[in-house]
């Protein structure tokens, strides 16, 4: 573990990350990747790993826009930006093979590095100060 992070008044823990660990590939190929995320309703999946998923018309407005980014043709990282609801985004992570493989969020802003727990707290701080 790393040192706790103050965010909006909350503890949020970091990890301490060899930087062995951030040049390690997912197991799954950027191609298989894009292919799982192209499945999701409402989703654009570009050929070069760019993506955007939107909330139906219904309901609240969300969106997630990402970047798929590959080495030797497997999934090295994810860049996320926006919103969505938790039970969306359990389904965005899962098209990486989540929870078999274990993420890795990173803050960039805070400079910290989160496991899926820790980033879900610091989504909840964040969405309550909006």
């Amino acid at each position: 573990m790393g040192p706790p992070i103050e965010l909006r008044n909350k503890s949020i823990r970091t990890l301490a990350i060899s930087p062995a660990l951030l040049t390690t590939p997912f197991r799954l190929s950027f191609e298989e990747v894009a292919a799982q995320l192209d499945q999701l309703e409402r989703m654009l999946v570009e050929p070069d790993g760019s993506f955007v998923w939107v909330s139906s018309q219904a309901g609240s407005h969300w969106q997630v826009d990402g970047n798929l980014f590959d080495r030797d043709g497997r999934l090295l990282f994810v860049d996320l930006k926006g919103h969505c609801p938790a039970e969306q985004f359990d389904r965005l992570l899962a098209t990486f093979d989540w929870p078999t493989t274990a993420l890795i969020f990173e803050l960039t802003r805070e400079a910290a590095m989160l496991d899926e727990v820790e980033f879900r707290r610091f989504a909840e701080v964040s969405a309550c100060a909006e």
